[in-house]
């Protein structure tokens, strides 16, 4: 399937999902993350805040947890610069730096930026995947721009609530490709 396609059906799975499925999604990915990703020499983790209305893989829980027990990592969160249609980021100093965009998305208002080349992971918001590593976004390339500019280094994982499909048939070289996604049921490396 082409993106524009995987783009409505896959944003209208997450839609028609109860409350309690999103909920038991979610507590499940919780978990699979935190059993299946290594953040023993991670520094610097940066994370997209959901726009839970469109039923995203709430971020919220796995920032708190590694906030309590990995007080040495710092989270970085995104902010989209209008003029630029470029992500900047900055690290995340709590609930009174947010503001909502006109999305709906929270956002920093400010704070100290986060350099591009200090993040060891960015957790990486999606619609569909495939079994190559390509992802399917709201397609207005924020996220690709911004995983060009990182370190090789830099761990991509993606967050899905669903299993990867077979492939996203028009990818191309500009697509920023995954190293893992992390859903309910388990990890997919690339």
């Amino acid at each position: 399937m082409i993106k524009a396609d995987l783009r409505k059906l896959y944003l209208q799975k997450r839609l028609s999902l109860s409350d309690a499925e999103y909920a038991h999604l979610n507590f499940r990915l919780f978990n699979m993350f935190f059993e299946t990703i290594d953040l023993t020499f991670v520094n610097t983790l940066h994370s997209f805040l959901p726009l839970k209305q469109n039923h995203e893989p709430d971020t919220w829980n796995i920032i708190a947890r590694v906030q309590q027990e990995f007080p040495h990592i710092k989270i970085s969160i995104p902010r989209v610069n209008r003029s630029t249609r470029e992500i900047e980021n900055f690290f995340f100093e709590g609930l009174q730096q947010l503001q909502p965009d006109p999305w709906g998305i929270p956002e920093p208002t400010g704070g100290l930026s986060t350099p591009d080349d200090a993040i060891d992971i960015v957790l990486v918001p999606l619609l569909a995947f495939d079994k190559k590593g390509h992802r399917v976004g709201y397609g207005k390339g924020f996220y690709d721009k911004f995983l060009s500019r990182c370190k090789p280094t830099c761990r991509r994982i993606g967050l899905s609530l669903f299993p990867p499909i077979e492939e996203i048939s028009d990818a191309n070289d500009f697509d920023q490709s995954l190293n893992h996604v992390v859903t309910p049921h388990g990890r997919h490396d690339f």
